[in-house]
């Protein structure tokens, strides 16, 4: 493709790509815990970092790590506490934070409202050298604690009170992944944008989970469609001049669509045929 010939699209595919991983690396922990919409929350509270860097003339990347990290690590003590469901805190954030980026946005200059366009839908293309050494380093970051601590952070998601009792440090672990949560999130937005960063993380889990069963397997095969759809939505949204983060959802969608069918293909052939009774025998419970 003649398109790869130029940087910005080299860029954009090898940030893409990072996110096409990492994002579903984490993605199987929130969903462990049906924390799905989690990430539309921070995605929410990254909206008022971004504000908070617009406003300041500061890099909105940065501001929206920070942001997002002090509102995730906010909902996981408020839902440790007990003071409030974990949907109500979801609600909380989802609220006050899209409230607080609209405001901060409309105090800072005209320009910077056209750019939260860009953090809202995403904007791949745009992404600068720069850029794309912080999504790597961040996305490096969150990969390797998502596999090294994969089985205290299983333990945590699958059963919290086993876990606290087996002695792992849970608040610890929770916290870890309430941050690793906002930086995905924040990396993310350059990306697919801040409406749709769940799907990135959710989707290729989902479609995983038609195929396999253990959790290793599974964590694999979400990776493996995370990074598949990544590199063609950056490909075909380059060829047919579409949004790329949209297409990339769009791809991911679709094979989930298609492994559902797969799954759905080996479950019957897995099932063994029923032998036929004869007519004149009553089976009893």
């Amino acid at each position: 493709m003649d398109l790869l010939q130029y940087d910005f699209m080299l860029r954009a595919l090898a940030g893409a790509l990072i996110i096409g991983v990492a994002a579903p690396a984490l993605g199987i922990y929130l969903v462990q815990r049906r924390l799905s919409l989690i990430g539309d929350g921070i995605g929410h509270v990254a909206l008022t970092g971004v504000g908070v860097g617009l406003l300041f003339n500061q890099s909105p990347v940065l501001t929206a790590v920070v942001v997002a990290a002090i509102g995730a690590v906010g909902v996981e003590l408020v839902r440790e506490r007990g003071r409030t469901s974990g949907d109500l805190a979801l609600a909380l954030l989802f609220y006050g934070g899209i409230a607080g980026g609209v405001v901060l946005v409309g105090l800072s200059d005209d320009s910077g409202s056209a750019n939260l366009v860009q953090y809202l839908f995403g904007s791949l293309t745009t992404t600068s050298g720069s850029d794309l050494v912080v999504i790597a380093v961040l996305g490096a970051a969150v990969l390797v604690a998502m596999l090294l601590l994969r089985p205290a952070l299983f333990a945590v998601c699958d059963d919290e009170e086993y876990a606290r009792v087996s002695g792992l440090p849970v608040r610890a672990l929770n916290l870890l992944m309430a941050v690793t949560t906002a930086v995905t999130v924040t990396i993310a937005m350059r990306t697919v944008g801040l409406l749709l960063v769940s799907a990135l993380m959710v989707v290729p889990v989902a479609a995983a989970q038609q195929i396999t069963r253990g959790f290793s397997a599974t964590m694999a095969v979400a990776m493996s469609v995370g990074l598949v759809a990544a590199l063609s939505g950056v490909l075909v949204s380059a060829e047919i001049d579409t949004a790329p983060g949209a297409t990339v959802v769009i791809l991911a969608l679709a094979l989930f669509l298609v492994l559902t069918g797969v799954g759905a293909a080996i479950g019957r052939r897995q099932v063994p045929p029923q032998r036929a009774e004869p007519p004149d025998v009553v089976l009893h419970g």
